[in-house]
Protein backbone atom coordinates (compact mmCIF):
# COMPACT_ATOMS: atom_id res chain seq x y z
CA UNK A 1 0.00 0.00 0.00
CA UNK A 2 1.39 3.61 -0.78
CA UNK A 3 2.22 5.14 2.32
CA UNK A 4 -0.63 8.28 2.72
CA UNK A 5 2.04 10.95 2.75
CA UNK A 6 3.01 10.19 -0.60
CA UNK A 7 -0.09 9.62 -2.27
CA UNK A 8 -0.98 13.52 -0.60
CA UNK A 9 1.92 14.85 -1.99
CA UNK A 10 0.83 13.52 -5.76
CA UNK A 11 -2.69 14.72 -5.35
CA UNK A 12 -1.43 18.24 -4.25
CA UNK A 13 1.12 17.97 -6.94
CA UNK A 14 -1.62 16.96 -9.11
CA UNK A 15 -3.68 20.29 -7.96
CA UNK A 16 -0.53 22.65 -8.08
CA UNK A 17 0.02 21.84 -11.78
CA UNK A 18 -3.98 22.59 -12.88
CA UNK A 19 -5.60 26.47 -14.36
CA UNK A 20 -7.09 28.69 -11.78
CA UNK A 21 -10.37 27.80 -13.37
CA UNK A 22 -9.77 23.77 -12.34
CA UNK A 23 -8.86 25.21 -8.93
CA UNK A 24 -11.61 26.77 -8.51
CA UNK A 25 -13.50 24.63 -9.59
CA UNK A 26 -12.13 21.69 -7.61
CA UNK A 27 -12.44 24.00 -4.34
CA UNK A 28 -16.67 24.93 -5.05
CA UNK A 29 -16.64 20.56 -5.10
CA UNK A 30 -14.80 20.17 -2.36
CA UNK A 31 -16.82 22.83 -0.50
CA UNK A 32 -19.75 21.23 -0.99
CA UNK A 33 -19.10 18.01 -0.22
CA UNK A 34 -18.23 19.12 2.96
CA UNK A 35 -21.60 21.26 3.43
CA UNK A 36 -23.34 18.10 2.80
CA UNK A 37 -20.73 15.66 5.34
CA UNK A 38 -21.79 19.02 7.85
CA UNK A 39 -25.81 18.87 7.16
CA UNK A 40 -25.74 14.95 7.94
CA UNK A 41 -23.74 14.85 10.37
CA UNK A 42 -24.94 18.49 12.45
CA UNK A 43 -28.74 17.97 13.48
CA UNK A 44 -28.84 21.31 14.50
CA UNK A 45 -26.83 23.77 12.57
CA UNK A 46 -26.71 27.11 14.67
CA UNK A 47 -23.95 24.45 16.71
CA UNK A 48 -21.67 25.30 13.60
CA UNK A 49 -22.07 29.58 13.93
CA UNK A 50 -21.48 28.61 18.15
CA UNK A 51 -18.27 26.40 16.80
CA UNK A 52 -17.01 28.97 14.08
CA UNK A 53 -16.87 31.25 17.47
CA UNK A 54 -15.20 28.37 19.35
CA UNK A 55 -12.54 28.10 16.72
CA UNK A 56 -12.09 31.43 16.68
CA UNK A 57 -11.28 31.98 20.25
CA UNK A 58 -9.03 28.92 19.92
CA UNK A 59 -6.96 31.00 16.89
CA UNK A 60 -6.73 33.31 19.69
CA UNK A 61 -5.00 31.26 22.40
CA UNK A 62 -2.61 30.04 20.04
CA UNK A 63 -1.33 33.63 19.39
CA UNK A 64 -1.64 33.87 23.58
CA UNK A 65 0.47 30.79 23.99
CA UNK A 66 2.67 32.30 21.46
CA UNK A 67 3.08 35.94 22.39
CA UNK A 68 3.81 34.42 26.47
CA UNK A 69 5.98 31.87 25.30
CA UNK A 70 7.91 33.09 22.89
CA UNK A 71 8.62 36.56 23.49
CA UNK A 72 8.02 37.86 19.98
CA UNK A 73 4.91 39.12 17.68
CA UNK A 74 6.44 38.55 14.69
CA UNK A 75 4.52 37.54 11.81
CA UNK A 76 1.16 38.45 13.60
CA UNK A 77 -0.48 41.39 12.14
CA UNK A 78 -1.11 44.56 14.29
CA UNK A 79 -3.76 45.95 11.77
CA UNK A 80 -5.77 42.72 11.74
CA UNK A 81 -5.75 42.05 15.10
CA UNK A 82 -7.21 45.72 15.65
CA UNK A 83 -9.77 45.31 12.96
CA UNK A 84 -11.07 42.38 14.77
CA UNK A 85 -11.29 44.07 17.69
CA UNK A 86 -13.33 46.58 15.98
CA UNK A 87 -15.60 44.44 14.42
CA UNK A 88 -16.11 42.10 17.54
CA UNK A 89 -16.83 45.38 19.32
CA UNK A 90 -19.82 46.24 17.39
CA UNK A 91 -20.80 42.96 17.35
CA UNK A 92 -21.08 42.63 21.19
CA UNK A 93 -22.74 46.06 21.30
CA UNK A 94 -25.11 44.58 18.44
CA UNK A 95 -25.71 41.29 20.08
CA UNK A 96 -26.16 43.14 24.15
CA UNK A 97 -28.93 45.51 22.56
CA UNK A 98 -30.88 43.10 19.75
CA UNK A 99 -30.67 39.69 20.50
CA UNK A 100 -28.49 38.48 23.93
CA UNK A 101 -27.55 34.86 23.76
CA UNK A 102 -24.82 32.19 24.03
CA UNK A 103 -22.98 34.33 20.94
CA UNK A 104 -22.53 37.17 23.51
CA UNK A 105 -20.24 35.62 26.05
CA UNK A 106 -18.58 33.94 22.88
CA UNK A 107 -18.03 37.71 21.70
CA UNK A 108 -16.93 39.15 24.97
CA UNK A 109 -14.59 36.76 25.83
CA UNK A 110 -12.74 36.64 22.05
CA UNK A 111 -13.15 40.63 21.94
CA UNK A 112 -10.92 40.38 25.54
CA UNK A 113 -8.51 37.99 24.30
CA UNK A 114 -7.94 40.12 21.22
CA UNK A 115 -7.31 43.17 22.85
CA UNK A 116 -5.00 41.52 25.32
CA UNK A 117 -2.71 40.80 22.00
CA UNK A 118 -3.03 44.35 21.03
CA UNK A 119 -1.84 45.09 24.24
CA UNK A 120 1.26 42.86 23.97
CA UNK A 121 2.36 43.94 20.56
CA UNK A 122 1.79 47.66 21.22
CA UNK A 123 3.76 47.73 24.53
CA UNK A 124 5.14 44.61 26.02
CA UNK A 125 7.09 43.24 22.64
CA UNK A 126 6.89 46.19 20.21
CA UNK A 127 10.56 45.93 19.45
CA UNK A 128 10.11 42.49 17.76
CA UNK A 129 6.42 43.63 15.76
CA UNK A 130 7.52 44.10 11.93
CA UNK A 131 6.07 47.07 11.26
CA UNK A 132 7.46 47.63 7.92
CA UNK A 133 5.53 44.52 6.97
CA UNK A 134 2.06 45.32 8.40
CA UNK A 135 1.50 47.78 5.83
CA UNK A 136 -1.96 47.47 4.67
CA UNK A 137 -3.72 50.52 5.02
CA UNK A 138 -6.96 49.75 7.12
CA UNK A 139 -9.32 52.65 5.57
CA UNK A 140 -9.17 50.70 2.48
CA UNK A 141 -11.41 48.17 3.98
CA UNK A 142 -12.87 50.40 7.15
CA UNK A 143 -14.12 53.02 5.19
CA UNK A 144 -15.62 50.73 2.23
CA UNK A 145 -17.12 48.78 4.55
CA UNK A 146 -19.11 52.24 6.82
CA UNK A 147 -19.87 53.23 3.52
CA UNK A 148 -21.70 49.72 2.54
CA UNK A 149 -23.35 49.45 5.39
CA UNK A 150 -25.07 52.50 5.18
CA UNK A 151 -26.23 51.76 1.99
CA UNK A 152 -26.75 48.00 2.47
CA UNK A 153 -28.11 46.88 5.80
CA UNK A 154 -31.02 44.83 7.76
CA UNK A 155 -34.27 46.43 7.22
CA UNK A 156 -35.66 44.63 10.63
CA UNK A 157 -37.49 46.78 13.29
CA UNK A 158 -34.03 47.41 15.18
CA UNK A 159 -33.52 51.17 15.59
CA UNK A 160 -31.75 52.14 12.19
CA UNK A 161 -27.80 53.01 13.98
CA UNK A 162 -28.30 49.19 15.47
CA UNK A 163 -28.88 47.88 11.81
CA UNK A 164 -25.98 49.82 10.33
CA UNK A 165 -23.78 48.50 13.06
CA UNK A 166 -24.61 45.38 12.07
CA UNK A 167 -24.07 45.28 8.81
CA UNK A 168 -20.77 46.99 9.38
CA UNK A 169 -19.14 44.31 11.55
CA UNK A 170 -20.45 41.70 8.79
CA UNK A 171 -18.55 43.69 6.18
CA UNK A 172 -15.41 43.85 8.13
CA UNK A 173 -15.79 40.52 9.19
CA UNK A 174 -14.93 39.58 6.12
CA UNK A 175 -11.83 41.78 5.21
CA UNK A 176 -10.51 41.79 8.39
CA UNK A 177 -7.90 39.33 7.78
CA UNK A 178 -6.49 41.29 4.83
CA UNK A 179 -3.66 42.73 6.61
CA UNK A 180 -2.51 39.34 8.16
CA UNK A 181 -2.23 37.76 4.70
CA UNK A 182 -0.79 40.80 3.56
CA UNK A 183 2.16 40.53 6.33
CA UNK A 184 2.54 36.88 5.12
CA UNK A 185 2.63 37.93 1.52
CA UNK A 186 5.51 39.84 2.42
CA UNK A 187 7.23 37.62 4.53
CA UNK A 188 6.84 34.67 2.48
CA UNK A 189 7.59 32.20 5.05
CA UNK A 190 5.17 31.58 8.28
CA UNK A 191 6.13 30.62 11.67
CA UNK A 192 4.10 27.82 12.62
CA UNK A 193 1.90 29.57 16.01
CA UNK A 194 1.06 32.27 13.24
CA UNK A 195 0.22 29.60 10.34
CA UNK A 196 -2.18 27.66 13.10
CA UNK A 197 -4.54 31.06 14.12
CA UNK A 198 -4.52 31.68 9.91
CA UNK A 199 -5.60 28.36 9.93
CA UNK A 200 -8.02 28.46 12.70
CA UNK A 201 -9.09 31.70 11.23
CA UNK A 202 -10.07 29.63 7.89
CA UNK A 203 -11.86 26.93 9.46
CA UNK A 204 -14.17 29.21 11.07
CA UNK A 205 -15.13 31.08 8.48
CA UNK A 206 -16.07 28.24 6.90
CA UNK A 207 -17.96 26.77 9.50
CA UNK A 208 -19.82 30.05 10.16
CA UNK A 209 -20.48 30.16 6.04
CA UNK A 210 -21.94 26.53 6.46
CA UNK A 211 -24.12 27.70 9.15
CA UNK A 212 -25.67 30.18 7.34
CA UNK A 213 -26.37 28.17 3.38
CA UNK A 214 -27.03 25.50 5.55
CA UNK A 215 -30.21 27.28 7.67
CA UNK A 216 -31.05 29.18 4.14
CA UNK A 217 -31.51 25.42 3.04
CA UNK A 218 -33.85 24.37 5.88
CA UNK A 219 -35.98 27.12 5.64
CA UNK A 220 -36.23 26.63 2.23
CA UNK A 221 -35.38 30.37 1.57
CA UNK A 222 -37.59 31.70 4.45
CA UNK A 223 -34.32 32.74 6.75
CA UNK A 224 -33.91 35.23 4.04
CA UNK A 225 -37.04 36.37 4.37
CA UNK A 226 -36.57 36.65 8.35
CA UNK A 227 -33.40 38.84 7.54
CA UNK A 228 -35.07 41.45 5.81
CA UNK A 229 -35.52 42.85 2.05
CA UNK A 230 -33.48 44.18 -0.44
CA UNK A 231 -30.22 43.10 -1.30
CA UNK A 232 -29.00 42.85 2.47
CA UNK A 233 -30.01 39.16 2.89
CA UNK A 234 -27.65 38.58 -0.47
CA UNK A 235 -24.66 40.37 1.20
CA UNK A 236 -24.74 37.96 4.46
CA UNK A 237 -24.50 35.11 1.92
CA UNK A 238 -22.14 36.50 0.13
CA UNK A 239 -20.09 38.06 2.76
CA UNK A 240 -19.83 34.42 4.48
CA UNK A 241 -18.82 33.68 1.16
CA UNK A 242 -15.88 35.80 0.52
CA UNK A 243 -14.73 35.03 4.26
CA UNK A 244 -13.93 31.74 2.82
CA UNK A 245 -12.50 31.96 0.11
CA UNK A 246 -10.19 34.59 1.06
CA UNK A 247 -8.92 32.01 3.58
CA UNK A 248 -9.12 29.01 1.09
CA UNK A 249 -5.94 28.64 -0.69
CA UNK A 250 -3.27 29.16 2.60
CA UNK A 251 -5.14 27.01 4.40
CA UNK A 252 -4.46 24.34 1.06
CA UNK A 253 -0.67 25.09 1.44
CA UNK A 254 -1.32 24.69 5.08
CA UNK A 255 -2.89 21.24 5.30
CA UNK A 256 -0.40 20.23 2.56
CA UNK A 257 2.75 21.66 5.01
CA UNK A 258 1.31 19.76 7.71
CA UNK A 259 1.29 16.71 5.66
CA UNK A 260 4.08 17.08 4.67
CA UNK A 261 5.93 17.08 7.99
CA UNK A 262 6.92 20.83 7.69
CA UNK A 263 7.11 22.97 10.78
CA UNK A 264 7.75 25.91 8.66
CA UNK A 265 4.77 27.15 6.40
CA UNK A 266 6.79 28.47 3.02
CA UNK A 267 3.96 29.99 0.67
CA UNK A 268 4.89 30.24 -3.41
CA UNK A 269 4.34 33.67 -4.95
CA UNK A 270 0.80 34.33 -5.40
CA UNK A 271 -0.25 33.15 -2.77
CA UNK A 272 -2.70 35.57 -0.23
Amino acid sequence: MRPPKKTIHVISSWIRRQPPKVKAFLAVVAGMVALVLLRAIVHDHDNLFIAAEAVHSIGIAVLIYKLSKEKTCAGISLKSQELTALFLAVRLYCSVVMEYDIHTLLDLSTLAATLWVIFMIRFRLKSSYMEDKDNFAIYYVAVPCAVLALLVHPSTSHHIMNRIFWAFCVYLEAVSVLPQLRVMQNTKIVEPFTAHYVFALGVARFLSCAHWVLQVLDSRGHLLTALGYGLWPSMVLISEIVQTFILADFCYYYVKSVFGGQLVLRLPSGVV
